[in-house]
């Protein structure tokens, strides 16, 4: 299989790792991890096999994974700057259009590059998209008093700021352990994306995550903007995945898309539920 790696320059003083795979000539399709700050790696561990026949360039976006680090500048992690490198590596590419398939934080990426560009766009498929972020805020200090023993559902008003919700659901619980309990189903799928993980040897720095959070990401709520997508879009959910569902479901209505809601399967479908998702995924990239 043809494979080109390489460090593409998107900005002034930016560079961020490409892998560009699959025949030149077949349909495109951009991969977006989530994060920020994540890494490409397991979303092609887990997709690859799903995506043959495509030319699948996977990017590690900016200041993370495998991409340089930058300096701790917040001007440089904003959605603005990660949309205009896109815009930078099609063209680097010279590629007339493509398709954005998105996980998490990637599908805020997606949705605003659509946005911008509806003529560049050939579909959207956004799996378990993030778009709502004091929603999340919301979610992850529930499940941060779900670790300490108390009745996460207990009706207590919430501060409306999704950042301040972040402060106080990280004072006393560990933040992986808080997204643990929202992403996974199970141990078992669990252990299976920290085998994955620790397998890809990219330890990112965790600038972008420091710097978005500074930016005010966690009190940004992109749901209106959803309106002014036109691009054709599919929404992949796990039903257990509680950092998506079911506020992504708002992301499908809202763009008159197709949603397909997975059953029994979390933030990382292809692991808990493969047959439902490559099915899901399929039917997605088929229209």
């Amino acid at each position: 299989m043809r494979e080109e790696i390489d460090l593409i320059a998107v900005d002034d003083g930016v560079e961020v790792y490409v892998e560009d795979t699959g025949p030149l000539e077949a349909p495109a399709i951009v991969v977006l991890h989530g994060g920020p700050g994540s890494s490409s790696y397991i979303l092609r561990e887990g997709l690859e096999e799903y995506l043959e026949g495509f030319r699948v360039i996977y990017l590690d976006q900016r200041g993370g994974g495998r991409s340089p680090a930058l300096p701790e500048i917040p001007g440089l992690f904003t959605i603005d700057a990660l949309v205009s490198d896109l815009f930078h590596l099609r063209d680097h590419l010279g590629l007339s259009s493509w398709t954005l398939l998105a996980h998490g934080f990637g599908g805020v990426l997606a949705l605003d590059y659509a946005r911008r560009s509806p003529d560049t766009t050939e579909r959207l498929v956004l799996i378990n998209p993030w778009t709502n972020f004091p929603w999340l805020a919301r979610q992850l200090y529930r499940a941060s008093l779900a670790l300490r023993g108390m009745d996460e559902n207990t009706d207590i008003p919430l501060p409306e700021d999704g950042t301040r919700l972040l402060q106080e659901a990280f004072a006393s619980v560990d933040p992986k352990a808080a997204f643990d309990q929202l992403l996974f189903p199970s141990s078992h799928s669990r252990m299976e994306y920290e085998w994955l993980a620790e397998g890809s040897t990219v330890v990112g720095a965790d600038t972008p995550g420091r710097m978005f959070v500074l930016n005010g990401l966690w009190r940004l709520d992109y749901t209106p903007y959803v309106l002014e997508v036109r691009s054709a879009t599919s929404v992949l959910v796990g039903t257990l995945d509680a950092s998506s569902y079911p506020e992504a479901q708002t992301v499908a209505d809202l763009v008159g898309g197709r949603l397909e809601l997975l059953e029994g399967a979390g933030h990382y479908p292809w692991i808990d539920q493969p047959y439902a998702f490559e099915e899901a995924l399929q039917s997605a990239l088929s229209g």
